[in-house]
């Protein structure tokens, strides 16, 4: 899929123009690779990191542009139950165009703060685009904790596995989070350290410096999540236990109580119990038999609570 934006007014906006200054490409199909590895030059391995998941950031200079891949996290939909994957993102500054290689979510690229105000040309919007996937880095760990909030007040009752595999998998894309934002830090130093190759002007460097503290927080906020969830995991395994214990001891009173009663109904049940009060009306003698059934469930209970065991 590819579709072309250009800058207008400061704002990146989608245009009609195939020769357009800034052409995105998601998911890009054999025509399009064709397109980009045949007509504009880019390296096959290249054009493979920025659609591999696992690749880390870097930035690598070629005879005609600058190719550039990093993380970002992947959109969740509600198929993903629970866990947060990063993807790959590869950008390749020419001298006159901005080409950007995804493998999935184009609303990467929709209007928002971070491409908005662009005044810097290119260079600018290559650093916007980085600084997005910060924010969205930032988004998603605020949305884990949240959900790791609503998790744990449900595991304060519960007595199933599910919420709780629910927090591994959440635990598992901080995991991956870390990754991906400490592999995003160590590109933001390479372009720092390559500023007067790659072109950047004082305010482009400027931006950097940004980048690099926003990219730590978000790193350092990751990493506070992480540790706590580690740390308490076992804790909230150890909840979900207990509710099962406590269960268990209440189903074990149950029935203790009701042990006495069934003896006396299987003993009483049969023709004997007719046959010892023939002489009384049959509502009576069984009226009086289902109290008596009553008075010993409750001096059954009330010994069962002397011992401590209700």
């Amino acid at each position: 899929m590819r579709k072309n934006f250009d800058i207008i007014d400061g704002r990146l906006q989608p245009v009609d123009d195939e020769n357009s200054k800034i052409q995105v490409f998601v998911a890009p199909n054999e025509t399009e690779r064709l397109y980009l590895v045949g007509e504009l030059n880019l390296d096959e391995h290249t054009l493979s990191s920025a659609l591999d998941p696992d690749e880390l950031s870097r930035v690598e200079f070629e005879p005609t542009h600058i190719a550039i891949i990093f993380k970002r996290p992947r959109h969740y939909s509600e198929g993903d139950d629970f866990l947060f994957r990063v993807s790959s993102m590869g950008l390749y500054l020419f001298k006159d165009r901005l080409i950007a290689v995804m493998s999935d979510d184009i609303t990467f690229f929709d209007r928002g703060k971070d491409v908005s105000n662009i005044t810097g040309g290119l260079h600018e919007l290559l650093l916007r685009l980085i600084a997005r996937s910060i924010s969205q880095f930032l988004g998603h760990i605020r949305a884990i904790s949240m959900i790791v909030d609503e998790l744990e007040k449900k595991l304060e009752t519960t007595m199933s596995n599910k919420h709780l595999l629910h927090l591994f998998k959440l635990s598992q894309s901080l995991t991956y989070y870390l990754s991906a934002i400490s592999t995003n830090g160590v590109l933001i130093d390479k372009l720092r350290g390559y500023s007067g190759k790659i072109g950047f002007t004082l305010e482009h460097n400027e931006l950097l410096e940004d980048l690099n503290v926003d990219n730590t927080q978000c790193f350092k906020q990751a990493e506070i999540y992480s540790v706590i969830m580690a740390g308490m995991m076992d804790a909230r395994a150890s909840v979900v236990s207990n509710n099962l214990n406590m269960l268990m001891k209440q189903l074990t009173v149950l029935s203790i109580v009701f042990l006495p009663l069934n003896v006396i109904a299987s003993i009483f049940g049969m023709s004997e119990y007719t046959t010892f009060t023939q002489p009384i009306p049959w509502p009576i003698s069984y009226s009086l038999f289902a109290l008596g059934l009553i008075v010993i469930g409750y001096l059954t209970y009330g010994i069962l609570k002397r011992t401590g065991l209700d």
